[in-house]
């Protein structure tokens, strides 16, 4: 099927500007395209900067987005959250989690549907927000930008997700736009849309070739993607595998630094650093710099005055040093590059580019790896790593609302499921109805039987995954199909149908075929069922 996205340009003057935004893990970008320069521009905060730290913290007075809550949270950490888009559409219990939970400075509780809930506490004052509603004030603070840079109101957006976000996880997004007061025209995964910023600027090229395999690595502050790509010179966008980690990125990395720094200071000084949370908040902070540091120096000091009790902390970290612990982390990305290629039959020979995007393919090693992984092909390093993902969003938004030039508007894309879509049978086996890498939109039907005499009701419980038993996949909701006529077990035949929309969201549908009795259910309200 082909997503031929396309609007008559007669309601060009008609509709507002739509932006694009990638809303990513640690930083965030908001870009336009602008008809006038014929061109993308990406749109600066208040501060002037090009990328707003995904962080909201409250002072016990008001809340505060971005740079100013980033700036305040040595001295106020466990009224500051980052890192939120890990736990959009996560369920409170999961292992993985709990375990990023325990790393967190602020903190986070159990809420209604096993969702995870923010709570700020000053003295006798308490606010709770979910995970969507933090994430809508970022996104409304970078609306706010756009709005004061292009001078009118902003309703319409595309914004981008990981593409290995989950039904549940894309589902959070699209109601955090939705409490932003955003009209979510599509969602759009990572590394496609950075394809888009890429295939724009190569098209120009005369002597570009009528397509290309290109691999597109995006590693950003905390999730990885990888996606293996056909890209026509005429505007034609073809995935043909996608692959990653939803907890993969530089804040992995940064992890990885402080805990190793929190035992150097422990060997010395016979601390535990880890037990205050501005010590840690502070540690943080000079690691994270300390590692943007090594991807143009061998090595570089840290120095924290007074770190804990009294006491300094100095060392000097080295680029080697900082390659050995994150090593596991370093292979593990090349895995998801081998298994893409092999998802997508593809040998690395056959891949033409390979594109980095993400802050976190600064790194020097990680680069090399990926050279050698491809024989010595140099990486293309053309698009701005910060800036191609909310770049491309804002040329799929121009296309969507009928803006942009002949070549925004010849734009097709064509992307898959990243993750296979089934129910369990037989107890607990996972029944697959939507591989993995299936093209979207799509929809599959199949035909199953009752499986004991009298059966008058079917529990279809839906999961998102790779395992062959449903405990190893992601549960997504269950509903039950109710007034099957009583008969022996194999007469009664129901219908069961599998559809995903271009956002990458599930419909679930079951029908008995002898009498028509249907139910369905969208995955919706991250989690909470809409039923019909």
């Amino acid at each position: 099927m082909r997503i031929v996205l396309q609007v008559f340009t007669s309601l060009k003057m008609t509709r507002k500007t739509a932006i694009g935004i990638d809303l990513g893990t640690t930083y965030s970008c908001v870009a336009a395209w602008f008809d006038k320069h014929n061109r993308v521009e990406i749109i600066p905060n208040e501060q002037g900067n090009k990328i707003t730290p995904s962080c909201l913290a409250w002072d016990a007075i008001e809340m505060l987005v971005g740079e100013a809550a980033k700036n305040q949270s040595i001295w106020n950490p466990k009224n500051t959250v980052f890192d939120v888009k890990r736990l959009m559409g996560a369920r409170f219990s999961d292992g993985i989690v709990q375990k990023d939970i325990d790393t967190r400075p602020f903190k986070v509780i159990e809420g209604s549907g096993e969702n995870p809930i923010i709570v700020f506490e000053h003295e006798s004052l308490e606010k709770k927000f979910s995970t969507e509603e933090i994430s809508s004030m970022i996104l409304k603070n970078l609306k706010e930008a756009a709005e004061a840079f292009l001078g009118t109101t902003v309703t319409d957006v595309v914004i981008t997700v990981p593409a290995y976000f989950s039904d549940k996880q894309r589902q959070a997004t699209m109601d955090a736009g939705v409490l932003a007061g955003l009209n979510v025209m599509r969602l759009i995964n990572e590394p496609t849309s950075a394809a888009i910023a890429y295939g724009l600027d190569r098209s120009a090229d005369i002597n570009c070739p009528e397509e290309k395999n290109v691999l597109i690595f995006d590693l950003g502050g905390g999730t990885f993607d990888v996606s293996l790509l056909n890209i026509t010179k005429d505007g034609a966008i073809a995935v043909k595998a996608v692959g990653g980690d939803t907890y993969l990125g530089g804040e992995t990395f940064d992890k990885l630094m402080v805990k190793h720094c929190v035992q150097l200071f422990k060997n010395k000084q016979e601390k535990n650093v880890s037990e205050n949370a501005k010590a840690m908040m502070r540690l943080k902070i000079a690691c994270e710099k300390a590692k943007r540091e090594l991807s143009s120096t061998t090595q570089t000091p840290i120095n924290i005055e007074f770190l804990y009790e009294g006491h300094d902390f100095k060392t000097r970290f080295s680029r080697a040093k900082f390659e050995e612990i994150n090593a596991g982390f370093f292979n593990m990305c090349m895995k998801r590059v081998e298994n893409c290629l092999r998802d997508g039959n593809m040998h690395k020979s056959d891949v033409d580019d390979v594109v980095i995007v993400g802050g976190s393919t600064r790194i020097p090693k990680l680069q090399q790896m990926l050279m050698e992984f491809f024989d010595g092909k140099p990486l293309c390093k053309s698009s701005n790593a910060d800036e191609a993902v909310a770049y491309g969003a804002a040329v799929l938004a121009a296309n969507l609302s009928g803006c942009g030039n002949q070549k925004v508007q010849d734009l097709i894309l064509l992307d898959v499921t990243p993750l296979s879509l089934g129910f369990g049978i037989r107890v607990d086996d996972m029944n697959i109805v939507i591989p993995r890498n299936t093209r979207i939109p799509t929809m599959k039907e199949e035909v199953y039987v009752t499986c004991v005499d009298n059966q008058v009701s079917v529990l279809l419980d839906v999961y998102q995954g790779e395992g062959r038993k449903i405990n190893e996949n992601i549960f997504l909701d269950e509903f039950t199909l109710h007034d099957v006529p009583a008969a022996p077990k194999g007469e009664q035949k129901f219908k069961v149908c599998f559809n995903i929309d271009v956002n990458g969201i599930l419909h679930v549908s079951a029908e008995v075929i002898s009498t028509g009795n249907r139910k369905s259910i969208t995955i919706a309200r991250s989690g909470v069922l809409t039923q019909q």
